[in-house]
């Protein structure tokens, strides 16, 4: 018998896709003020250059590469789904009960954000053509993989109980991690190097961003339970949805708490930067855990977080928009602490369980740290030497809006 589309879980499933795509924008207005005016464009840009490059890429192979018939625990791979030749629109996905073109589609939009969090490492420096060149790359050989392992059938991760809700690995740490080599082989901005301090030249947008990001997230997690009608689906949906939010409000109020007693004021940087390290640190426990334990979560997740942000400027390093700090660092804690506090399919170290759990996060944790900073280091280091990673003296002075793109994000200099 034929199982019929459920048109509750489909109508879901293409509004998570909607509010996942919708964070690209809202990523790109978080970084994007956080820079100065001179680089609001190209800041922009990456993330939208992403979702071209990357959407594009996703129907060609990424897809295939991610989740097409399972190759030895490593890769993907159907020819049927190469360019999406082979899925008609009746074809469902699994046994969700929805057509598998909406599933295509939700996850593609996790493959666009990915690369997308990379750039906020390298703003205000980096060559556009090498960015997306390293987005389509990096794509290909580090996330596609990635993901297999840890969310196909068949994947080495998958298949040793690895758990990763909605992306705290594949994406999060992938990302982080990615990020801090990526920034260490472009090198530090000119005002870094003199020890200048980079002011955001529009905090309301990123303010604005951060908003976005948080709507968004909703259907980055609560979609990620994939389908709505079945009952432990549609269970695991309202529970994501649930931590997501209490995560992100737990950390944006410690992230608060902790610079109002650091630094005598709370500002809005730090409650952008709070909520968006809620958000990643639950993010591969989302449908995992119980609210109360969201709560420490997102708190826990501004502490480590906060401290990772300060350490940079003691090590030296720049990651101009806290790529590592927060994705890296929050993803990292948000992996670990699903074996600390999960509660569902096994019970977490917190609950009486044993280490088991925690033992498996750390090795999903690791071979992601592993294989994504090993996986950027090759890809960097060959387009360095074939066009350069980052731009000249004179572009990154002058700003790279007009020197990349022949425009500015303002036209008056009273604004």
């Amino acid at each position: 018998m034929t199982t019929p589309i459920d048109s509750g879980s489909t109508a879901w499933m293409l509004a998570s896709s909607a509010l996942v795509l919708l964070m690209v924008p809202g990523l790109a207005m978080f970084y994007a003020g956080m820079v100065r005016r001179k680089n609001i464009i190209a800041t922009m840009m990456y993330s939208f250059g992403a979702m071209a490059v990357i959407g594009v890429h996703w129907v060609l192979i990424g897809y295939c590469l991610a989740f097409g018939t399972d190759r030895g625990g490593l890769i993907g791979w159907d020819s049927a789904l190469l360019g999406l030749a082979g899925v008609h629109p009746q074809d469902l996905y699994t046994d969700k009960a929805i057509p598998e073109l909406a599933f295509v589609m939700f996850q593609g939009k996790f493959a666009i954000i990915t690369p997308a969090l990379i750039s906020g490492a390298v703003a205000e420096r980096m060559r556009f053509s090498t960015f997306v060149l390293f987005s389509l790359f990096w794509a290909t050989f580090v996330y596609s993989p990635l993901a297999h392992w840890v969310w196909a059938p068949g994947g080495w991760l998958f298949e040793r109980g690895i758990l990763d809700f909605a992306g705290g690995t594949v994406v999060h740490i992938s990302s982080g991690f990615s990020a801090l080599v990526l920034t260490m082989l472009v090198g530090r901005r000119q005002d870094f190097e003199g020890g200048g301090v980079v002011l955001p030249h529009n905090l309301p947008m990123t303010l604005t961003g951060a908003g976005l990001l948080w709507f968004g997230w909703f259907g980055f997690n609560a979609g990620s339970a994939v389908a709505v009608e079945h009952p432990v689906a549609g269970a695991s949906a309202a529970l994501a949805f649930a931590t997501t939010q209490t995560a992100a409000a737990a950390a944006g109020l410690a992230w608060m708490l902790i610079e109002w007693r650091h630094h005598g004021k709370p500002t809005s940087l730090g409650m952008a930067s709070g909520i968006v390290a809620g958000l990643v640190a639950i993010t591969p426990a989302a449908g995992h855990v119980v609210p109360g334990a969201a709560l420490l979560i997102g708190a826990l997740a501004s502490v480590l977080c906060y401290g990772a942000v300060q350490l940079k400027g003691r090590l030296g390093y720049d990651d101009s928009l806290d790529a590592f700090g927060v994705h890296g660092v929050g993803g990292l804690w948000g992996a670990l602490a699903t074996g600390i506090f999960c509660f569902t399919p096994v019970a977490g170290l917190a609950l009486g369980g044993s280490w088991s759990q925690v033992g498996k996060q750390l090795l999903g944790a690791a071979a992601a740290i592993a294989y994504a900073a090993g996986g950027t280091l090759v890809i960097a280091l060959i387009l360095k030497r074939i066009m350069g990673l980052r731009v000249d003296s004179d572009q990154e002075r002058d700003g790279l809006d007009l020197a990349l793109h022949g425009e500015r994000g303002y036209h008056s200099e009273l604004i």
